[in-house]
């Protein structure tokens, strides 16, 4: 299974990236997918996940209405939109795919994940 993460860089405060990931090795249809983002010195956090069907979608208080995630089944892909950036968003974005943490609603909790991408940099500028 590999998950490739892409999209990071460098970009001012308020400006938007999309982070992509792609899937392989795995039914990607049959997973929940999450992004969860790692700051330098802190631990990794949720950021938001998607049912395996995308009709479900859940958000860190902290990015609610600013990042949206989205998937394509077709192309074993998810997404994270992420707008209006902020210093604090600064941090490694990792994908992850897990199944039945939609189910359990433990979606949150990145040991709930199977498999984990390496994850992308971003850094936001003030």
């Amino acid at each position: 299974v590999q998950l490739q993460a892409s999209g990071g860089g460098l970009v001012q405060a308020g400006g938007s990236l999309r982070l992509s990931c792609a899937a392989s090795g795995l039914t990607f249809s049959s997973y929940d997918m999450g992004w969860f983002s790692q700051a330098p010195g802190k631990e990794r956090e949720f950021v938001a996940a998607i049912s395996w069907s995308g009709g479900s979608t859940y958000y860190a208080d902290s990015v609610e209405r600013r990042f949206t995630i989205s998937r394509d089944n077709a192309k074993n892909t998810v997404y994270l939109q992420m707008n209006s950036l902020k210093p604090e968003d600064t941090a490694v974005y990792y994908c992850a795919a897990g199944r039945g943490v939609y189910t359990s609603r433990r979606y949150y909790l990145s040991y709930e994940y199977d498999y984990w991408g390496h994850g992308t940099e971003v850094t936001v500028s003030s």
